[in-house]
């Protein structure tokens, strides 16, 4: 799983996120309620409090609860509420311990379509269906993920050549145009509510 990811901006990050799945899948439930770069730089500043060349999700599950709140809100936090996603965190690595051996590249590598694909990933702690999709498209375009049927699980983040979410950012430029669609979809949102309440 070698790829050359942009979302945290920052190289060393990007670095990390690029070569480690379970960095990679920590950055996308961190990316909630802040900007795109902090939340996927947020593994990197993990691993750079934990030490070691890769986070491991059995040492994490294992990692006394309150001393790993604390590690996730020094400053710089990894998120603007350390306390509930440090326990999130913990959450996930707890279910990749159990399921897969702690193996994150696990999730996918013998998958066999894009729907049991997507099912695993909505299954886990703190991953909804949009997010699960997002982060398959994700797996599919900048991985080179793709069992049968995984631009149909990812639903219109699997589109080809959308620039709809963080699937689809490469550099800055697509990273632009990414900003612009949720701009869009926000301004679209806001103004069918305002129509509603007319």
């Amino acid at each position: 799983m070698a790829t050359d990811l942009h979302l945290a901006q920052d190289p060393d990050a990007d670095a990390l996120l690029s070569r480690s799945p379970l960095a990679a899948l920590i950055g996308m439930l961190l990316d909630q309620q802040v900007p795109m770069e902090w939340a996927f730089t947020g593994p990197y500043t993990l691993l750079q409090r934990l030490g070691g060349d890769d986070l491991d999700a059995h040492t994490i599950a294992d990692y006394d609860p309150e001393a790993f709140a604390a590690l996730c809100a020094q400053k710089p936090a990894v998120h603007r509420y350390p306390g509930s996603m440090a326990k999130r965190i913990q959450q996930l690595c707890a279910y990749l311990d159990t399921h897969y051996d702690g193996d994150a590249e696990a999730l996918w590598r013998d998958v066999a379509s894009g729907t049991e694909l997507l099912d695993r990933l909505v299954d886990l702690p703190g991953f909804g269906r949009q997010k699960a999709q997002i982060f398959l498209a994700l797996l599919g375009k900048q991985f080179g993920v793709h069992p049968k049927g995984w631009r149909e699980a990812a639903g219109a983040y699997g589109e080809k050549d959308s620039f709809r979410s963080i699937a689809d950012i490469t550099g800055p430029a697509s990273l632009e145009k990414v900003r612009a669609h949720k701009q869009e979809m926000k301004a679209a949102a806001k103004a069918a509510k305002a129509a509603k309440s007319a």
